[in-house]
């Protein structure tokens, strides 16, 4: 029998769980909820229903396991630990500091109802996280990087915007491969913020506004751009739309660490990432713990977990047999 998969917000992350669900084939989408008017919203799968918000109770014995497709910021913090009060939920929370307090709220919530709550599952936080552990585990001496990009970051990107003159814009994160190789070189470098990453700014201005106004606001934006290099380009808005309409990503998660009595030798471990899509990668790795959250709801678990609690095999849907005889 097929897991049944909601969907509750139906952006950029909600239509990359849809393809996802299509790719696995022991699960089906039963419905997408969305704040908008649902005869607004289409959607790709035929046997799914588009309801309202307001509906998502009604479902609660219809619907496996709920992927909430919110934003880190307002949404998900309240979203999350209400929604695990009547179905088994995956959440992409991904504001670092908060998660201890996220999941505090999610894990009281999901032991009341008798469910589970899976928060931070992506990649990063999720799959760089899971590097990270591995890594600091097999190499307790050492010492871990992580670069992000070269990619699109929606946030920064949407931070321009707010600008005023500004009509719209796209911003990436580059990581410095000066920076990268020092940390591959196995002599454990301190690298600052500046030295790590640049910001290259893609921007359309509304007419009349000044460029030179836009580029020092920019570039002296705190917590988003004044402690890097960042440059700005003002182009037109069909160059915009032909050469930056895409969302790609990736990085890299390093541990440089040594071995042996003396710590004579050097190890290094890496992990790479290179999307043509972040949030259809993303939501790929929200529909495997999907059938995780299942998996640990059917041996009588509750509250919430993250990745660092989920065994590898929880996410496969190959049988444990299986796995055995073809990937290890």
């Amino acid at each position: 029998m097929s897991t049944r998969i909601g969907i509750l917000g139906y952006g950029n992350l909600g239509r990359g769980v849809e393809c996802a669900v299509r790719q696995n084939e022991d699960m089906e989408l039963a419905a997408v909820f969305t704040r908008r008017n649902p005869e607004s919203v289409s959607i790709l799968t035929d046997t799914a229903k588009v309801c309202n918000i307001a509906d998502v109770e009604a479902w609660k014995d219809k619907i496996d396991v709920m992927i909430i497709c919110g934003g880190s910021a307002t949404d998900l913090p309240k979203q999350t630990p209400e929604y695990v009060k009547y179905f088994h939920v995956i959440d992409s929370f991904d504001t670092h500091a908060r998660i201890p307090e996220h999941f505090e709220k999610v894990d009281a919530a999901a032991k009341e109802s008798g469910h589970i709550g899976i928060i931070s599952v992506g990649w990063d936080p999720g799959m760089f996280s899971l590097n990270r552990l591995y890594a600091n585990a097999i190499l307790p001496e050492g010492k871990d990087y992580t670069f992000w990009g070269k990619g699109v970051s929606q946030g920064h990107s949407d931070a321009i915007r707010r600008i005023e003159g500004v009509k719209d814009a796209k911003q990436y994160t580059i990581p410095v491969e000066s920076a990268l190789e020092a940390a591959r070189s196995g002599n454990n470098p301190e690298l600052t913020t500046r030295e790590k990453h640049t910001r290259e700014c893609f921007v359309v201005l509304e007419e009349g506004a000044n460029a030179a106004k836009v580029e020092e606001e920019i570039k002296t934006m705190p917590n988003y751009f004044a402690d890097y290099d960042t440059t700005v380009h003002f182009i037109s808005e069909e160059e915009l739309q032909a050469n930056h309409s895409g969302i790609p990503h990736g990085g890299f998660v390093l541990r440089s660490g040594v071995t042996g009595w003396e710590k004579e030798h050097k190890h290094l471990i890496e992990y790479r990432l290179k999307l043509d899509s972040n949030p259809e990668f993303t939501a790929s790795v929200l529909v495997a713990y999907a059938r995780a959250a299942y998996r640990l709801a059917q041996e009588g678990q509750s509250g919430c977990k993250t990745v660092f609690d989920i065994a590898p095999a929880y996410l496969s849907a190959k049988s444990a047999q299986e796995l055995r005889a073809s990937m290890l």
